[in-house]
């Protein structure tokens, strides 16, 4: 049977963008120039993960036929990783999820929950809920052999805390209500 496209696409349920570049590509470890993000599953989320598991197997059928000589080779890398193994380094928000690094050299397409474009670049940040479609893919370089994750597009589902540390500017003040901010004391004196 042929692996078709359909077959190694997947739209994902709620997850977070941690580490997003999706609004400038950047160069990562000397790399090419790409959109990237890290995309956190929530461990309870098997729907997602079967789907990706399928999409997995099914770029691993297309590298046997196309790129690893007929046969899978042992010890390919894989691109799903368990977030509680690396919460240490990479933050608690990682705890309870599955994580994958997607990538393009395409910018992705972005839209709200009405599928119309955002261009708002503060509204899709490391931090928030989405969608995402994304494509898995053998690939041969250098001698490793593996499957990696195409960034396709981005669908806002809500907002949520920054990751890395930053606040909203709206989180961070009050409304301010005719006070000029002095209290009639002269500092320097």
């Amino acid at each position: 049977m042929a692996v078709t496209n359909t077959d190694t696409k997947v739209i994902t349920g709620k997850v977070r963008l941690s580490f997003a570049n999706i609004w400038e590509p950047k160069s990562i470890n000397g790399g090419d120039t790409k959109y990237s993000s890290s995309i956190l599953i929530p461990k309870t989320d098997k729907t997602t993960m079967k789907k990706i598991k399928a999409a997995v197997e099914a770029a691993k059928e297309l590298g046997k036929n196309e790129k690893w000589g007929g046969k899978i080779p042992k010890n390919i890398h894989t691109p799903v990783r368990d977030g509680d193994d690396e919460a240490d380094e990479k933050g608690e928000a990682y705890e309870g999820h599955y994580f994958l690094n997607a990538s393009s050299k395409n910018k992705p397409g972005i839209v709200d929950r009405n599928r119309e474009e955002i261009i708002d670049t503060t509204e899709v940040y490391s931090g928030c809920y989405v969608r995402v479609s994304i494509s898995f893919y053998p690939f041969d370089t250098n001698g490793n052999k593996g499957v990696a994750v195409g960034l396709n597009n981005i669908q806002k589902w809500e907002d949520g805390d920054f990751l890395g540390g930053r606040s909203r500017a709206e989180d961070d003040f009050d409304d301010l209500e005719g006070d000029d901010g002095g209290d009639g004391d002269d500092f320097l004196s």
